[in-house]
């Protein structure tokens, strides 16, 4: 599908981007688009990668006019820009609505006026059940998303959403903090251990993109069955890979922050499609008739079940200790710790 194809990636300086290349860039694809309004994370890709197959656009997702120069000639995109940090969603909510939502409106409009054929947009499980900033601007992007996907004919344009929980080790996550904290010789700073959240590597969301990509229809929302695992488990895993014995400081749970994520909702898993490791959550396809809303229910709402960090299996010391020791941060930091 990706051969001899244009493939363009917003926000694709970051840790997403930068494991997208790592996937595709020995492939025969024939070009990827990196835009971002960082030009010294680009330059330090640019001599980092030494590849002419990678085009370097500086833009921001807020302004349409950057949007259309870089998507000509495109053929699929990769939507990752977003605000991502809890806290600074807290203090400045209008810059994650103008970002994340306007941003990902804006992605679509410039992508079908473009005739892009697919746009798979990332989403995040503080989507589901939002209480902070940055998980109800999100949950207002995949609205936008799914909006955008129903006016809009499948052979035209395919508009796809992923939904994921943390990612291990990409930026601001708290395992590079927590390896930061053991080099300075401090305790761990843990909020509640028994607080659960969805473990993923970077190559299992890019994998996940990529079943949005051959999988997904226009509208969907697709959802991998990620395990979990307890922060004091995370904590231990870490502590041993790195025989540091300074331990655990409990600091109590922070504004904004829920003991355990959700990645599809007791609502959706009554229109979802599980396809072994993923659920597919099918779009509200209802039109503007109204009247429907007040005459017609569902029954099987009330036996539905949501997928939540809680429920999902948990992974143990030594399965999170050979996580840790696959991905190639942690690899690296054992070198000179």
């Amino acid at each position: 599908m990706f051969t001899n194809k244009v493939l363009l990636i917003t926000g694709g300086t970051g840790s997403f981007g930068n494991a997208v290349l790592n996937r595709f860039l020995e492939s025969d694809i024939g070009e990827i688009r990196i835009f971002s309004r960082d030009e010294k994370k680009q330059d330090d890709m640019r001599h980092f990668y030494h590849s002419k197959k990678i085009k370097y656009y500086i833009g921001d997702v807020r302004n349409p006019a950057s949007l259309k120069e870089a998507f000509n000639g495109v053929d699929y995109i990769f939507h990752s820009a977003a605000l991502k940090q809890v806290p600074s969603c807290e203090f400045f909510p209008m810059e994650a609505v103008k970002t994340n939502i306007i941003g990902t409106d804006n992605v679509l409009t410039a992508a079908i006026e473009a005739g892009v054929k697919k746009v798979i947009c990332l989403s995040t499980d503080k989507a589901a059940y939002p209480i902070n900033a940055m998980g109800t601007s999100k949950a207002m992007m995949e609205k936008v998303m799914v909006a955008k996907a129903r006016m809009m004919p499948e052979e035209k344009i395919q508009i796809c959403g992923t939904r994921y929980g943390n990612v291990a080790c990409s930026r601001g996550s708290v395992i590079p903090l927590f390896v930061e904290q053991m080099k300075a010789g401090e305790p761990l700073t843990v909020t509640d251990p028994e607080m659960t959240r969805f473990i993923m590597t970077l190559e299992e969301a890019v994998e996940l993109v990529i079943f949005a990509f051959v999988q997904g229809q226009s509208g969907d929302i697709l959802v991998q069955k990620a395990p979990a695992c307890t922060l004091r488990t995370l904590a231990q895993a870490l502590c041993e890979v790195f025989s540091y014995k300074e331990g655990m400081k409990i600091i109590g749970t922070r504004h904004g922050e829920k003991m355990y994520e959700t990645l599809l909702t007791k609502e959706e898993s009554v229109f979802s499609k599980d396809m072994g490791d993923y659920y597919r959550i099918l779009p509200d396809n209802r039109d503007l008739n109204y009247d429907v809303y007040f005459t017609k229910g569902d029954k099987n709402k009330r036996r539905a079940k949501e997928f939540n960090s809680k429920n999902a299996r948990q992974l143990g010391v030594e399965e999170m200790k050979e996580k840790l020791l696959s991905l190639s941060y942690i690899q690296k930091e054992l070198e000179h710790f």
